[in-house]
């Protein structure tokens, strides 16, 4: 059963958005990593929505840039929760993405996280958090990789102050 969809408007928008996959890998989640595009598939994204919904999908990931539609597109075919990256595809710097992500008319919420890697990073750790509400496996995995994250915060304290680094 696929849990998330991660969605993004073309293939170049593959190395910004790999992070997101790689984190809901390492989560255990299993989910979707495709291409579609609001604009030039609406179609392909309509039926993706259905096929993945009818499969369990609890979330769905959507990076874009320039107009970044994709989110918005998803939110008006789904009630399932829509988490957006805004990606920097155009001379604006990603800008224009954040803006047409974030402006979301009532009813159609769409979570906007930050641009490109960092962004793909967070929507994942979003979704599983989404996730963990009704999955304690996937909640006890959050928590996990949380004291890793602070082991790490402590070790690297401990390593600067005693010129370890």
């Amino acid at each position: 059963m696929i849990k998330v969809a991660v969605f993004m408007g073309s293939a170049s928008d593959e190395e910004l958005m790999r992070p997101c996959a790689d984190i809901l890998d390492s989560l255990e989640i299993n989910h979707r990593f495709t291409i579609t595009s609001a604009h030039r598939t609406p179609e392909r994204t309509e039926k993706l929505i259905r096929e993945l919904e009818a499969d369990g999908c609890e979330v769905f990931i959507c990076g874009a840039g320039m107009a970044a539609h994709l989110a918005g597109a998803v939110a008006a075919r789904t009630i399932k929760p829509v988490i957006g990256v805004p990606l920097a595809a155009s001379p604006l710097g990603g800008m224009d993405a954040l803006l047409s992500t974030v402006q979301m008319p009532q009813g159609f919420p769409v979570a906007t996280v930050a641009l490109d890697r960092s962004g793909a990073r967070n929507a994942a750790w979003l979704a599983a958090q989404i996730l963990a509400l009704t999955d304690k496996t996937i909640a006890e995995r959050l928590k996990d990789v949380r004291e890793g994250f602070k082991e790490g915060v402590e070790e690297a304290a401990f390593n600067l102050e005693n010129g370890s680094i």
